[in-house]
C-alpha cells in the first residue's frame, strides 16, 4: 500500500511511496506526530537524478527490515532538496559542520523542534570500511535518545548556533567597489587554472559555467582596447575545448552531464540538469561571439536542441532533469560497445574508432554491475567535428532512441527554468533562430501563468497540472533576469513583468537590516533560522541573481533603489570576491556593472533591413554590463528612459549610445554605431 507521499508534486518524492517506510513529507504533520510519540525525526534529503540516493534507497529503504527499524524509532521524512532548497540548505549546513563535508543523500536527525543533533550522507545497511551500517547507526541514536537526551539537547543547541552564524553576512565591515576585486579574480582563476586539461581545481571536475562567462566578459572587455590578455583567453578556450571534447558532453544527442569524476572530462555522473544546460548554453554561445569558434556555436544548438526535444513540456515549461541510471545501470543509455558501433557505422567505422577513441575493452564499468563500455570523446587536438562523424551520429542516435532512456524527473521549477529561458533568449537573438525565441516566448508566458497565483505570488514547482510551494528568492531572481534579458532583446514590453516580480523580490525577501535577500519570503512556513544563501555553487546564489537583475533594472529604468540594494551587498563581500571567485562568479558579473560606467544603447526604428542592420553591430557582440532596448518610434517610452523622446533621424532608424541616460548624437549607419561602442568602450577600460 503505497505511503504518503503518492500524491506530492515531485516525482523524486513518488519515487518512495512504495517504500516499506512509513514516509511523510515535511511538514507539521510529521512534527506533531514526533511530538504525540516522542521520536525523533529521520530526515532524508535527496533528488531524483542523483546516484546514491538511489542505491540507499535500494540497499534501505526498499528493505522490509531496515524499514522497520525506522518506522519503529523514528518519525521518517522524505524531502526533495530540489523543491525545498531551504531545508536542504539549513541541514546540509549542520552535516558540514558535524563531519566537515556533505553531499546526497543527506541524512539528518532532528527533535522535536526541528533540531538537528546528528547526521551525515550516504550509509550503507552493515558496515564498512571507515562507514557504520544504517541499522546500527539507528540503534545508536535511538539509545542515545532514550537514555541520554540532555547530550543530545546540547549538541543540538550547539548546532543551531552554528547554523545561525552561517546566516548572520552583512554583519561585518564593507569594502570598497573598485576594478581592482575582478583583476585580483582573475589572477586567483590563473592559480587554479588546469593548463593540461581545462577547467579549475582538480577532480572530480565540474564545469564551472559562470566562472567562464565572467572570463569571456573580461576578454570581451578588454578585446575594445587591445587583444584580449592571452592568459585568459588559454583559461576560456582551454576549458570550452575540452568540455566540448569530453564525456561529459553527449557526444551523440547533445547536452552535458553533471560533472567529471576525472580531471580531464572524460568519465560523467552521467545526470543531466535543466540548470547546467542553462549555464554552460550561455558560457558557449558567449565563447563564440568573443572567439568566432564554430564548435563553441555546435554545441550551442545541439544543447538546446536537446532541451527542446527531450525536457519540453507541451505547454511550454522544461522538466529538471534525467537521471544517471537507466535499467539499474548508470550510464547504460550513454554508453557503446565496439559491438554495437561495428553493426551501425560501416565504413565510417574507423573514423568514429579513431575520433571517438573506441576500444574493445572501453574506457567505463559501472562498479555496481561490471557493465561496460565506450563513452563517447573526441581524442586529438580541438577541432570541428569531421564530415564522416557528423555523417554517422543520426545512425547513432536513432539507435539509441530505442534504448531504455533514464528515468525523467517531470517537475518544472520557476528558478531553473528562468535560467534556461534566458540563455534560450540570448542564443535566439544571436543566432536568428526565430522557433527557439518562440520556444521562450512560450515558456514564460507558461511561467507566469501556471506558477504565479492570482494575487501576483510565484511559485516553486509544477508538475501534471499541479504547482505548488511558494517560490524562493532564486526563483524570483533568476526570473527577473530571464525577463529582462525579453526586454532587452526580444520586445521591451516584457519590461513591465520584471518590474512586477522585483517588487516582489524586495518586498517578500529583502533584508533591510543586513542587506541582502533571505532564501525564504516573509511569508513562507517558519523553520529553525531564516537562511540567506551568499555563494554560487551549481547554480548561482539567490543573493547574486538579485544584484545582477537589480542592477540591470536600475540601468534600465533609472530608478536607484535596486541598484542600491545591489551595491549594498556587493560591498558586504568585496572583502572575498576576488579571492574566491570561482564561489562567487556570478555576482563579479554583477560587479561588473557596479564599477564601471554603464553602457546603454537604444535602437529606435520599424522592423525592416534598415533596423536590422543597426542591430547587427551588436547582435553577436558581448558588451559586459551594459543594457540595451529596441522599440518603434513612440513606444516603451512609459517603462524606460531610454526610450523617452528617441526619435528618427532623416526619417532612418537610429541608434543612441548613453550613459545614465545622457546620450552622444544619434547615428543612423551601422559602422557609426560600432565607431561609438568602440570608442566608448575603451573609455570605460580607461576610467
Amino acid at each position: 500500500m503505497p505511503n504518503r507521499l503518492e500524491h506530492e508534486t515531485s516525482p523524486y518524492l513518488r519515487q518512495h511511496a512504495d517504500n516499506p517506510v512509513d514516509w511523510y513529507p515535511w511538514g507539521a504533520e510529521a512534527f506533531d506526530r514526533a511530538q504525540a510519540d516522542d521520536k525523533p525525526i529521520l530526515l532524508s534529503v535527496g533528488y531524483s537524478s542523483c546516484h546514491w540516493c538511489h542505491v540507499m534507497a535500494h540497499e534501505s529503504f526498499e528493505d522490509p527490515a531496515v524499514a522497520a527499524v525506522m518506522n519503529d524509532r523514528f518519525v521518517c521524512v522524505k524531502v526533495d532538496r530540489e523543491e525545498r532548497p531551504d531545508v536542504d540548505a539549513i541541514y546540509m549546513q549542520a552535516v558540514q559542520a558535524m563531519t566537515g563535508s556533505g553531499g546526497w543523500p543527506m541524512t539528518v536527525f532532528l527533535d522535536q523542534t526541528g533540531r538537528p543533533f546528528f547526521g551525515g550522507t550516504y550509509f550503507p545497511p552493515e558496515d564498512r570500511p571507515g562507514m557504520p551500517g544504517f541499522v546500527r547507526l539507528m540503534d545508536a541514536v535511538d539509545d542515545a535518545w532514550r537514555n541520554r537526551r540532555d547530550e543530545l539537547d546540547q549538541q543540538a543547541e550547539q548546532l543551531h548556533e552554528a547554523i545561525e552564524q552561517s546566516t548572520a553576512i552583512g554583519t561585518g565591515a564593507r569594502g570598497a567597489l573598485t576594478p581592482a576585486i575582478l583583476d585580483r579574480a582573475v589572477e586567483n582563476l590563473q592559480e587554479q587554472f588546469d593548463p593540461r586539461f581545462g577547467g579549475f581545481g582538480r577532480a572530480p571536475k565540474f564545469p564551472q559555467a559562470m566562472t567562464l562567462t565572467f572570463l569571456l566578459d573580461v576578454a570581451a572587455g578588454a578585446s575594445h582596447a587591445n587583444a584580449p590578455r592571452p592568459e585568459v583567453l588559454e583559461m576560456i578556450t582551454g576549458s570550452l575545448d575540452a568540455m566540448a571534447a569530453g564525456g561529459i558532453y553527449d557526444q551523440v544527442g547533445g547536452g552535458f552531464h553533471r560533472y567529471s569524476v576525472d580531471a580531464h572530462w572524460l568519465v560523467p555522473h552521467f545526470e543531466k540538469m535543466l540548470y547546467d544546460q542553462a549555464l554552460l548554453t550561455r558560457a558557449y554561445l558567449h565563447g563564440w561571439m568573443v572567439t568566432g569558434t564554430e564548435r563553441y556555436r555546435r554545441v550551442v544548438e545541439e544543447t538546446i536542441t536537446y532541451v527542446l526535444r527531450d525536457l519540453r513540456h507541451a505547454d511550454g515549461g522544461f522538466f529538471s532533469a534525467e537521471d544517471a541510471d537507466s535499467e539499474g545501470v548508470e550510464g547504460k543509455f550513454y554508453v557503446w560497445s565496439l559491438e554495437e558501433l561495428e553493426a551501425l557505422c560501416g565504413d565510417a567505422l574507423p573514423d568514429v574508432v579513431r575520433h571517438f577513441g573506441v576500444t574493445a575493452r572501453g574506457n567505463f564499468e559501472d562498479p555496481h554491475t561490471a557493465f561496460r563500455g565506450n563513452i563517447l570523446h573526441a581524442v586529438g587536438p580541438p577541432e570541428d567535428r569531421p564530415e564522416s562523424i557528423a555523417a554517422v551520429l543520426p545512425a547513432l542516435f536513432a539507435a539509441r532512441e530505442h534504448r531504455v532512456r533514464p528515468g525523467l524527473d517531470d517537475k518544472v521549477l520557476l528558478g531553473w527554468n528562468a535560467l534556461f529561458l534566458r540563455a534560450l533568449v540570448e542564443a535566439a537573438h544571436a543566432l536568428q533562430r526565430d522557433d527557439w525565441m518562440d520556444a521562450a516566448r512560450t515558456n514564460a508566458r507558461f511561467l507566469l501563468r501556471a506558477m504565479r497565483r492570482d494575487d501576483g505570488r510565484l511559485l516553486r514547482s509544477w508538475q501534471d497540472g499541479r504547482a505548488n510551494l511558494l517560490a524562493y528568492a532564486e526563483d524570483y531572481g533568476a526570473m527577473l533576469g530571464a525577463l529582462l534579458t525579453l526586454a532587452e532583446l526580444d520586445d521591451v514590453q516584457w519590461l513591465g513583468e520584471a518590474r512586477a516580480v522585483a517588487d516582489g523580490l524586495v518586498a517578500l525577501f529583502a533584508d533591510d537590516e543586513r542587506g541582502g535577500f533571505f532564501t525564504t519570503g516573509s511569508d513562507a512556513e517558519a523553520l529553525i533560522v531564516r537562511p540567506k544563501d551568499f555563494q554560487d555553487n551549481a547554480t548561482p546564489s539567490e543573493n547574486s541573481l538579485a544584484a545582477d537583475g537589480l542592477l540591470r533594472l536600475s540601468a534600465l529604468t533609472g530608478d536607484p533603489d535596486g541598484a542600491q540594494r545591489a551595491e549594498r551587498w556587493l560591498a558586504t563581500l568585496a572583502p572575498v570576491l576576488g579571492e574566491h571567485p570561482t564561489a562567487f562568479a556570478y555576482l563579479l558579473e554583477a560587479l561588473e556593472r557596479a564599477v564601471q560606467p554603464p553602457l546603454e544603447l537604444a535602437i529606435v526604428g520599424d522592423d525592416g533591413p534598415a533596423r536590422d542592420a543597426l542591430v547587427d553591430v551588436v547582435r553577436t557582440r558581448v558588451l559586459p554590463g551594459s543594457v540595451r532596448v529596441t522599440a518603434p518610434p513612440g513606444a516603451g517610452a512609459d517603462l524606460t528612459p531610454l526610450l523617452v523622446d528617441r526619435a528618427l533621424v532623416d526619417g532612418r532608424p537610429a541608434a543612441y549610445v548613453c550613459e545614465r541616460f545622457a546620450c552622444r548624437l544619434p547615428v543612423t549607419d551601422p559602422d557609426a554605431l560600432r565607431a561609438q561602442l568602440d570608442e566608448r568602450l575603451v573609455g570605460r577600460l580607461d576610467a
